[in-house]
C-alpha cells in the first residue's frame, strides 16, 4: 500500500504548545500510514513541489504571520487536492491579518468569553467555562463525527466569526450573562469542514491545552478528521 505524506506545520505562540500539541497525534499518523515531514515554519508552503506531493497539512500556528506568497502556496496546493486540518488557535487563529488566509479557512477566533470578572485570578483559567459541543444533524452522519454524542468540555469556548460556505458538524452556545454586552445567547460553530476547490479543509476548535487535546472525543474528532481531509482519489 503507498503511503500518504502528511506536512505538520508548527509554531507561533507558545501558549498553545505546538510542539507537545503536535506530537501526540504523530504515533497516529505515522500508524495510519503516513510518511510524517516536521516543519517549524510555514516556509514550506511556498515549496510548490513539496506541497504539491502532500496528501494532509496539519497544522499548529497560532497569532503569527504569513507572507502572500507562502499563503498562496497552502491555498493552491488545498484547490488541488491536498487536506488541511488543525486544532483551536493553531488553524482558527493562525494569520489574522491575512484575509486570504481566512477565506481558505471559513472561520476565524474572535474571542473566548470569561467567567464573572469577581471570580477571575489573572490566570488562563479565567476564561475555562463549562459548555457543550453540540453534534448537528449533518454531524451524526458524517465520517468526522458520526456516533459521538454531545459532549461537555471545561476549557476556553471559542466564538468564531464566519462564513456559511462552511458545513458545520457541531456547535457551541454563548450564553448572554449579566456582565456580558450581548443580549441573546450566541451559537458558533465549534467543529466544521470546508470544500475548497478539490481539497478538504477541517477545523475543531477545542484543544486550547494537552488536558483537551486528549479528551477522548476531542482527540477522535482530530484523527478522523486527518483521515478525512487526506487527499482522495479523485483529487489526486
Amino acid at each position: 500500500m503507498t503511503r500518504k505524506k502528511a506536512l505538520v506545520v508548527r509554531g507561533g505562540w507558545e501558549g498553545h504548545q505546538p510542539v507537545k500539541a503536535t506530537e501526540l497525534f504523530l504515533p497516529f499518523l505515522e500508524s495510519s500510514g503516513y510518511d510524517v515531514r516536521i516543519e517549524e515554519s510555514t516556509d514550506v508552503y511556498a515549496d510548490s513541489a513539496e506541497m504539491a506531493a502532500t496528501d494532509l497539512v496539519v497544522q499548529c500556528v497560532t497569532m503569527s504571520e504569513i507572507t502572500a506568497e507562502q499563503v498562496s502556496g497552502l491555498s493552491t496546493a488545498v484547490m488541488a487536492g491536498t487536506g488541511f486540518t488543525g486544532w483551536h488557535g493553531g488553524i482558527a487563529d493562525s494569520f489574522r491579518a491575512s484575509s486570504d488566509y481566512l477565506h481558505l479557512v471559513g472561520g476565524q477566533f474572535a474571542t473566548h468569553p470569561g467567567k464573572e470578572p469577581c471570580e477571575r485570578r489573572g490566570g488562563e483559567e479565567d476564561n475555562f467555562l463549562p459548555y457543550t459541543l453540540t453534534i448537528t444533524d449533518l454531524g451524526r452522519e458524517h465520517p468526522v463525527t458520526a456516533g459521538i454524542e454531545d459532549f461537555e468540555l471545561h476549557t476556553e469556548q471559542y466564538w468564531v466569526l464566519h462564513d456559511d460556505l462552511i458545513d458545520v458538524l457541531a456547535t457551541t452556545t454563548h450564553p448572554a450573562q449579566p456582565w456580558q454586552p450581548w443580549h441573546r445567547p450566541v451559537t458558533s460553530p465549534a467543529v466544521w469542514t470546508r470544500q475548497w476547490g478539490a481539497g478538504r479543509v477541517v477545523v475543531t476548535t477545542p484543544g486550547h491545552n494537552l488536558d483537551v487535546l486528549e479528551n477522548p472525543n476531542v482527540r477522535t474528532v482530530i484523527e478522523r478528521g486527518m483521515l478525512w481531509a487526506t487527499r482522495t482519489a479523485s483529487a489526486s
